[in-house]
């Protein structure tokens, strides 16, 4: 397809996803500063404040394979600005918020931006030459744990020394900033997928996963039994299997779910849950263990901003992993990259269970965590993109994204459970227990054993399938 917009310098587009992408995963960190002091600063109690939490991880889930498939249909670049208008007004509202409500709302419009980076992973496609594409991909998509891994510190500085309103306009800037920045440079595509709005499928699967995931991400609190987490959790699954059988049946689908149940996507994505999951686990763990006070017998007793510090260049790792990682897809494929990086997560879980009582030694190894999450991050959406057509490539990230969610959430609520019922008092000071945190980090270690297996047994793509990726298809 012959392009008629101004040619752009390919590295400067690929700056400018990553930079959007940066953006949306930042705001997935931007509150664990002050986390514990939410029920004061928001004039609200304890039992309510951890929606504020819940709110953004349930949109993201939510909005993240919609805005996959209104990319498809209306343009990538079209949606992806209009998230981050709304990423921008959700900062803005919770700069400007002093209690719960308003707070949640806003929370609410941040997490719809997350649909921006697979979005980002899908304009690559459309708009770069094929041996650009690796790294590129790579760099976008490691964007979803650099953002938090750097965004911690960030945040953890902005809210140690200035009013926490601070870090919301900080965030306010960026979304704009990123706005902007796609507006002047990262061309459209015209490559449309043709079709109606699937309306009942949005209001299905919205509904589905709102319900799943709230069950998921408050049941540890609520209790496990509670008719509340027993009410969500079955309607949830419930909608979601009458929203999958509504699926099959349509014309146009929200999500095709013939393609997503090729063997290819299908194990991807199951991989990318059991990817998801280890990541999370080491989120949890590592942070507890270097704050809390020596006393313990295990904590470290590092400040928020020094312990940022130590898990900061984690996220260096991932990125700095991207031209490496675009190098080795090319040479060796996909499905290799993603075997190695969750091996080397599983390594790193594996070093992690002997060695964590210096903060040196968490430090190392979760730089090698950061090094397999950029390998195993890089190769899921070009297995993706590899086995879907190209017309589709913005649902089946969206939905491969949300599967990255599912495993977060389901290790937030596993994890929660388990440091919750470990919880002991060790010289006045109250927390989790060693064997609490020895058990998550084995699971960890499982979830990326998991990961490994299911990648060997990813099949590849046939020969003559619709994958193949056009190189610099720009439109007006």
């Amino acid at each position: 397809m012959e392009s008629t917009a101004p040619h752009r310098p390919f590295g400067l587009i690929i700056a400018v996803l990553a930079f959007a992408g940066l953006g949306a995963s930042f705001m997935q960190t931007i509150l664990i500063p002050i986390q514990p002091e939410l029920p004061r600063l928001l004039s609200a109690s304890s039992d309510d404040t951890p929606w504020v939490i819940t709110a953004t991880l349930v949109a993201a889930a939510v909005c993240t394979p919609i805005a996959g498939r209104l990319g498809d249909m209306y343009g990538k670049r079209r949606i992806a600005m209009a998230l981050l208008l709304l990423q921008a007004c959700g900062a803005i509202l919770a700069a400007l918020s002093e209690t719960l409500v308003p707070m949640i709302i806003a929370r609410v419009l941040q997490g719809m931006a997350a649909g921006v980076i697979p979005l980002g992973i899908s304009i690559l496609r459309d708009v770069l030459p094929a041996k650009r594409l690796g790294s590129a991909i790579a760099l976008v998509s490691a964007t979803l744990g650099v953002g938090g891994a750097l965004g911690l510190p960030l945040s953890a500085f902005v809210a140690a020394n200035f009013d926490w309103h601070a870090l919301f306009w900080l965030a306010a800037g960026i979304a704009i900033a990123c706005f902007v920045l796609y507006a002047v440079v990262v061309p459209a595509s015209t490559l449309r997928s043709p079709g109606r709005l699937d309306v009942v499928g949005i209001i299905g699967l919205a509904l589905g996963l709102v319900g799943t995931l709230i069950a998921i991400s408050r049941g540890g609190e609520w209790g496990w039994g509670d008719g509340r987490t027993l009410g969500f959790l079955i309607g949830g699954v419930v909608i979601l299997l009458v929203w999958g059988v509504y699926e099959l049946r349509v014309k146009d689908p929200l999500v095709d779910l013939r393609v997503s149940a090729r063997g290819a996507v299908l194990l991807t994505n199951l991989a990318s849950v059991a990817m998801g999951f280890a990541l999370f686990a080491s989120n949890v763990v590592f942070p507890q263990l270097l704050e809390l006070p020596t006393a313990t017998g295990i904590g470290l007793g590092l400040s928020l901003v020094v312990a940022a510090m130590v898990l900061a260049p984690s996220g260096l790792a991932m990125m700095a992993m991207s031209p490496v990682a675009g190098r080795l897809e090319r040479i060796r494929g996909p499905k290799p990259l993603l075997v190695a990086g969750a091996a080397v997560i599983a390594v790193s879980y594996g070093a992690a269970l002997l060695f964590h009582a210096e903060f040196w030694q968490i430090l190392i190894v979760n730089i090698l965590l950061g090094i397999g999450v950029g390998l195993g991050y890089a190769a899921m959406p070009a297995l993706i993109m590899r086995a879907v057509p190209a017309s589709e490539t913005g649902a089946a990230n969206g939905l491969n994204a949300l599967m990255r969610s599912l495993g977060t959430s389901v290790a937030a609520a596993v994890v929660g459970a388990i440091l919750a019922q470990s919880v002991t008092t060790v010289h006045g000071v109250v927390g989790p227990s060693e064997s609490g945190f020895m058990i998550t980090l084995a699971l960890g270690l499982g979830a990326a054993v998991l990961c490994v297996i299911l990648a060997a047994f990813i099949p590849h793509p046939k020969k003559g399938a619709e994958t193949a990726i056009p190189e610099g298809v720009l439109g007006d």
